[in-house]
């Protein structure tokens, strides 16, 4: 489990490929290094991957072929900057929202605004992920927990508005159209929007069936 909170950008320093497997090494900042052991959960762009070796610095992580196929970690190169969060601890305080780092799938930037002192990017999504998008609610795109600014469900778009905190922490300021990042859906979200529609469908079915009276 994670808050959102990205707490360093990293640099890869080796992508092994093997058929159906890669594994990224990344060097980590000493701060995040700290009680690590092989076999902890480290979220890698909002991907909940395992350490699978930690020598000097440099942590490895073993990507299946069901996450490169589902997320943007398949496209990774030696010298990528990547966001990383260890996973969050017992009463640590909740910055952000809760992700799990289960990625539903990826979005495409179609544009970068930046007026004075602000910074929104737009986001292209499956149409499927809409159902699920608020104003105001949150998402998690590459690890980071962000909120809505604004959505266009007939262009299945949305919109996110970034701080300086973040475009400094994370990678996002360092994006450009086209570029595709890994999203959550917000699970708390995604679990009232499908209760309800599943409650409707069956209350839907028993109405044309006569089975229920109004």
């Amino acid at each position: 489990m994670y808050t959102g909170i990205v707490q360093a950008s990293c640099q890869l320093q080796q992508v092994e490929c093997k058929e159906g497997l890669h594994t990224l090494t990344v060097i980590l900042p000493e701060a995040l290094l700290d009680a690590l052991v092989i076999g902890a959960s480290v979220g890698m762009d909002g991907v909940c991957l395992t350490a699978t070796g930690i020598e000097d610095g440099l942590v490895s992580f073993d990507v299946m072929q069901q996450t490169l196929d589902l997320t943007t970690l398949g496209a990774l190169r030696k010298g990528d900057i990547v966001n990383i969060e260890r996973s969050a601890k017992q009463g640590v305080e909740i910055g952000g929202h809760i992700l799990s780092g289960h990625i539903d799938g990826t979005a495409e930037i179609i544009s970068i605004e930046t007026p004075a002192n602000n910074h929104v990017i737009t986001y292209r999504v499956d149409p499927s992920f809409m159902p699920y998008m608020f104003g105001k609610g949150f998402v998690g795109l590459n690890g980071c927990s962000l909120t809505v600014a604004s959505i266009d469900k007939a262009a299945s778009t949305f919109s996110v508005c970034l701080i300086p905190e973040t475009l400094r922490i994370t990678t996002h300021g360092q994006k450009k159209s086209g570029d595709r990042i890994n999203v959550e859906i917000d699970r708390q979200t995604q679990v009232i929007v499908d209760t309800v529609k599943a409650f409707l469908s069956e209350n839907l079915q028993g109405l044309r069936s006569g089975d229920i009276t109004m």
